[in-house]
């Protein structure tokens, strides 16, 4: 990886689980964490790790997630129109706001559109509140942004 990527680089770890087996001599936990990356500029990712102990679990979801970094179109600190995504139960719909707005969002959302480089936006979840799809659901849902040029030049036409 690049030294300017690594500087700029944006993290948040979205959701840490704890899970349980009971073996003979008691409970043993193991870890699953999942983190969003991004570069701060239009490229965001999501990764998934699971290990026996906190930090490597945080490690490999890092990894993970800047292994899936996506494009995301940003216009004027925002995104260029309204847009909603879907996994599973969870659908997340992104309304693109002035200059000063902000980020109104919940923690998951939050985290997505901030490692993008998302400043002014205005979101709602629908349906499950789960972090791991809600994240799914964001990314989907900046995916699917077109800008007016994109359009244009998939059309064939001028507008």
């Amino acid at each position: 990886m690049s030294n300017e990527l690594q500087d700029q680089r944006v993290e948040r770890t979205v959701k840490i689980k704890r899970c349980a087996a009971v073996v003979k001599g008691g409970r043993r936990f193991s870890f699953a964490a999942m983190v969003v990356a991004g570069d701060g500029s239009g490229k965001v990712g999501w990764g998934y790790g699971k290990a026996n102990e906190v930090p490597p679990s945080v490690d490999k979801a890092t990894k993970q997630a800047l292994r899936t970094l996506v494009s995301v179109a940003i216009i004027n600190d925002t995104i260029p129109h309204v847009v909603m995504g879907r996994c599973g139960a969870s659908k997340v719909l992104l309304i693109p706001a002035g200059p000063g707005t902000g980020v109104i969002a919940g923690s998951a959302v939050r985290a997505v559109c901030e490692a993008a480089g998302i400043k002014n936006i205005l979101t709602k979840n629908f349906g499950s509140t789960n972090p791991v799809t809600v994240v799914k659901a964001t990314i989907r849902a900046l995916q699917s942004l077109r800008t007016r040029d994109d359009v244009a030049r998939l059309r064939g036409v001028a507008l």
